[in-house]
């Protein structure tokens, strides 16, 4: 799943238990298994928080609608809190489409007039929605995401099946410019024994095909879970070299299952890696992110220091803290 949508699932299944004294209903599009709530399905082709949803919030009438992510209906006359993920779109346009990109500056903006306040996953997104978008500081509450504690992995032999029969550096990530594949595949042809293994949607077809052309990547498209966490689990090390991130939940995995990180020193990845990580400044110096990987990979004394100290941090960061902190902006609104 995105990190969107495991924030949704995991955010959801956690809102009852942190409010009790409240009363909850969910909506979707569609049934999904794992939800750890009760849904009432909506079904709509397209557009359907535009459209379906206002209607059904028509005969429910909620104090208040609360988003997972950015998009309020405009049809809903009501209260409303959202959560802003990201501004990658300001930040790195030519990622998306001009459709993609004035739906979601139309929302966003929509979004910011309509909610008295609002959350962001970060305060690297809080800050970008204070110089982007003119929000006063004082109506953006910054609650974090939580770690999933890890899970039983696939059997080793799915390395096998997978192509990745020696040591290797893992990144988690939709396969596009701003997660910067291409910056770390350029790091890990330079070093010896070592394959950059990628696992993620393949968002942009052109840069999923170049990085198959080099002996030293494997694209691995989705996995399931079973299969990252044994991922996780074998990699030398976790490399997150994104040019922006509104949270960068790979990251913070990755610590939790005591993995060296190594990381870009953009955005919001400094907030969620602390100095339980490794940065590289300048990611188009794959000299640079080289030098760090190599660090990473072979000095033993400092992975042992780091593993423990990504495991000690990883825990200040749960899905209960999450949905206790959005509880708490909810109860701000409604008073």
């Amino acid at each position: 799943m995105t990190g969107t949508e495991v924030y949704t699932r995991e955010l959801c299944s956690r809102l009852e238990a942190a409010a009790p004294e409240l009363g909850w209903r969910f909506f979707a599009s569609r049934p999904r298994a794992g939800l750890g709530v009760d849904v009432v399905v909506i079904p709509f082709r397209r557009l359907w928080t535009q459209v379906r949803l206002p209607l059904a919030l028509a005969s429910n009438r909620p104090d208040l609608l609360f988003i997972p992510a950015h998009a309020i209906p405009f049809a809903w006359p009501g209260r409303a809190l959202t959560v802003v993920h990201d501004l990658a779109f300001e930040r790195h346009p030519n990622a998306y489409s001009a459709t993609e990109r004035a739906y979601l500056r139309l929302t966003t903006r929509w979004a910011v007039m309509r909610c008295p306040l609002l959350i962001a996953i970060s305060e690297s997104t809080k800050a970008d929605l204070v110089s982007a978008y003119g929000v006063r500081p004082e109506r953006v509450r910054v609650v974090p995401l939580g770690a999933t504690p890890p899970s039983a992995p696939a059997p080793a032999s799915r390395l096998h099946e997978l192509g990745l029969n020696g040591n290797f550096v893992l990144q988690v990530g939709r396969i596009e410019t701003r997660k910067n594949q291409a910056a770390a595949l350029a790091a890990v042809e330079r070093m010896d024994g070592v394959t950059l293994a990628i696992a993620g949607p393949e968002t942009d077809p052109g840069l999923a095909a170049k990085l198959r052309e080099s002996p030293k990547a494997r694209v691995l498209g989705r996995v399931d879970q079973p299969t990252l966490e044994l991922l996780y689990k074998r990699a030398g090390a976790v490399i997150v070299p994104s040019l922006y991130e509104g949270f960068g939940l790979p990251v913070l995995e990755a610590m939790a299952r005591g993995k060296v990180v190594v990381a870009a020193k953009a955005s919001s990845l400094p907030e969620v890696g602390g100095d339980a990580a490794l940065y590289f400044h300048e990611a188009s110096d794959p000299g640079q992110v080289a030098n760090v990987l190599d660090v990473a990979l072979n000095d033993e004394k400092l992975r042992t220091s780091l593993a423990k100290a990504a495991r000690a941090r990883a825990k200040r960061f749960t899905w209960e803290r999450t949905a206790a902190g959005v509880v708490e902006v909810i109860r701000e609104i409604l008073g």
